[in-house]
């Protein structure tokens, strides 16, 4: 009984994820247009959703601010200026959409003005337990550098970005984490890394790693800026063929 329940559940989480993924996905690419009226039963039917699954999904887009739940209007979608950009769902979906490469840039310039301050601060402020992290995710990027467009060393860069905005020890800077997370996800994703990752990438993140433990924020933020944009450079130049 148990382990049904628990299969249960997880079907039932799929379908949510799917679901909302779904729609969310619709608004971003402006198939639901602003000002339209999300037909909660058409598509919950046209997806095979329940409509008690369907309503949690309109919440979690409220909350969002893709969506607005209106008295005798039912749901309306609302413009792309009252999304919460910093929400995961919305920068994954605007990565995965037509326009990646300007959300990607858009994203790089969020960057250069939070990262190279991050790192600053994190030379100050950084636990030796943060700075283990720190070393430990460059050695992992290091070591797994001739697979830079692979999960495993995805990973290690992740945990060396948030090892950074965690170490800052402001509590703004360290909840930008999973912004930053997904950006560098969506690069994954979407073939925008090189095999064998850059060697002047991996230097620089040496170099953050170096200052931060050395206690030089000078020097932190310096490298720290040239890798943000190393990573602009190298998306637009990725991306080029597409055009």
């Amino acid at each position: 009984m148990g382990f049904m329940a628990e299969g249960t559940r997880e079907a039932a989480s799929a379908q949510h994820r799917r679901l909302l993924d779904a729609i969310g996905m619709r608004i971003v690419e402006g198939e639901l247009a602003p000002g339209a009226r999300l037909l909660t039963a058409d598509v919950a039917a046209e997806y095979g959703a329940s409509r008690s699954a369907m309503r949690e999904v309109v919440r979690v887009l409220e909350t969002m601010g893709m969506v607005e739940v209106r008295r005798r209007a039912g749901v309306e979608v609302l413009p792309a200026e009252r999304w919460s950009p910093y929400a995961p769902e919305v920068i994954r979906w605007r990565l995965d959409g037509s326009d990646r490469l300007g959300a990607l840039h858009e994203l790089s310039q969020l960057r250069s003005a939070i990262e190279p301050l991050a790192a600053r601060l994190a030379a100050a402020h950084a636990s030796p337990e943060q700075r283990a992290t720190l070393v430990r995710a460059v050695l992992g990027m290091v070591e797994h550098g001739d697979r830079a467009d692979e999960p495993v060393y995805l990973q290690h860069d992740i945990d060396f970005h948030a090892a950074v905005l965690r170490g800052s020890g402001n509590p703004y800077l360290a909840g930008l984490t999973d912004v930053v997370a997904e950006l560098l996800h969506g690069r994954t994703a979407h073939a925008l890394m090189p095999h064998r990752a850059d060697a002047t990438a991996l230097r620089l993140h040496q170099d953050v790693a170096a200052a931060i433990t050395s206690r030089d924020p000078e020097a932190a933020a310096t490298a720290m800026a040239a890798i943000v944009t190393e990573a602009d450079d190298a998306v637009e130049s990725m991306a080029k063929p597409e055009a």
